[in-house]
């Protein structure tokens, strides 16, 4: 009675092993297979995701949180009856009688809302409440009167209550690209900087690198004229003094040249224009703190950071550099490298910021 069990059970054991055997080799040969396509395909994919960010970068994110959404709600039950950790944690708080001493305090602005401020990245449609006129607007809102009257075609600022405007996030225009545009004409038209359009962050292109346009794209262009407006329209021209004359917090300006776009809230920096190959200084006293050479780095390219205590300066877009991590700087005499055109640039400039504590601030103070 005895061998027959035990013969059964050895056959069993090499059933099931042989079983084994051939689920192994049956995923092997399944994964084997969804590699040789991934690897083929691989290639389509990166250009879909990314070079056509600006096409099927949304669909593509709210399909993903539907996914994700989705087998959430499908294991929840599962989860919950694995880990009832709510329903123990439910059972051991305190039941509370009419006789207890203690009571909750609640401040007087428990029902109140706290506002986030957070960036804008369309046009929105706001209707004229009684009191406003169009420089309250604008400053409501943080742009130009111009760019509330260039937007809605207004020919004076009269406004009425109920009146409905188009309020851009930035000073600037509202464009349609039409076929042959590119932001280098879009912006000549428009009397501003291609770089300006490239560095709205909420600007999509149908490539990144090349910064390729759809018609019939809207675009935002900050500080854009409208044509009509430019023979009237005088902009300022601020110079960079170059690395001279030390400022009372220890900095100079790494270069000379015209500041071709300032600190705002989606570019928390300064942009010098200047000459290709033109020396950049140290801004700060300080030790390199890295170096980035022929890379992409973010859009920042070829870069020198520099830091002195808790303030860390940039110094990005360059052609290359002078100096390696760990060495030592002097602010206005030290060459950290020359003006370039690497990364996200649409011209020779420097993109300098200033960073304390880790947190990205206005250079300008800094340097005056």
């Amino acid at each position: 009675m005895i061998k027959p069990s035990l013969n059964s059970f050895v056959a069993g054991v090499s059933d099931f092993a042989k079983f084994c055997q051939f689920l192994f080799s049956y995923f092997k040969k399944k994964i084997v297979t969804m590699s040789v396509i991934f690897e083929a395909n691989k290639n389509s994919l990166v250009k879909l995701f990314t070079m056509k960010r600006g096409r099927y970068n949304r669909p593509f994110m709210h399909v993903a949180a539907m996914g994700f959404l989705g087998i959430g709600v499908i294991i929840s039950p599962f989860l919950a009856d694995t880990y009832p950790i709510f329903e123990n944690q439910a059972s051991n708080l305190p039941i509370s009688s009419s006789n207890s001493k203690e009571s909750i305090s609640v401040s007087s602005d428990v029902f109140q809302t706290v506002n986030s401020v957070k960036p804008r990245d369309r046009i929105l449609d706001y209707t004229v409440e009684r009191g406003d006129t169009l420089s309250t607007i604008a400053e409501k809102f943080g742009i130009s009167t111009e760019t509330i009257r260039w937007a809605n075609d207004l020919s004076n600022d009269n406004i009425a209550v109920g009146d409905s405007l188009k309020i851009l996030p930035v000073t600037g225009i509202a464009y349609k690209v039409a076929k042959g545009d590119s932001v280098y004409s879009i912006a000549k038209k428009l009397d501003t900087e291609a770089q300006k359009i490239v560095d709205f962050p909420f600007n999509d292109f149908a490539n990144p690198e090349t910064f390729t346009l759809v018609e019939g794209q809207m675009l935002i262009v900050p500080d854009g004229v409208r044509p009509a407006e430019q023979p009237t329209f005088r902009r300022q021209i601020y110079i960079a003094s170059g690395p001279v004359t030390i400022s009372g917090l220890g900095f100079t300006w790494p270069v000379r040249g015209v500041i071709s776009q300032f600190a705002s809230w989606y570019h928390m920096a300064i942009d010098i224009a200047t000459a290709y190959g033109t020396p950049v200084a140290a801004a700060q006293n300080g030790v390199v703190s890295s170096v980035s050479v022929g890379t992409w780095d973010g859009g920042y390219g070829t870069n020198v950071r520099v830091r002195n205590g808790d303030v860390e300066t940039l110094y990005s877009h360059l052609s290359g550099v002078n100096v390696s991590a760990g060495q030592t700087v002097v602010a206005g005499s030290t060459v950290l490298g020359w003006i370039g055109l690497t990364g996200r640039t649409t011209g020779s400039h420097v993109h300098f910021e200033v960073r304390k504590g880790g947190t990205l601030v206005n250079p300008l103070p800094y340097l005056q």
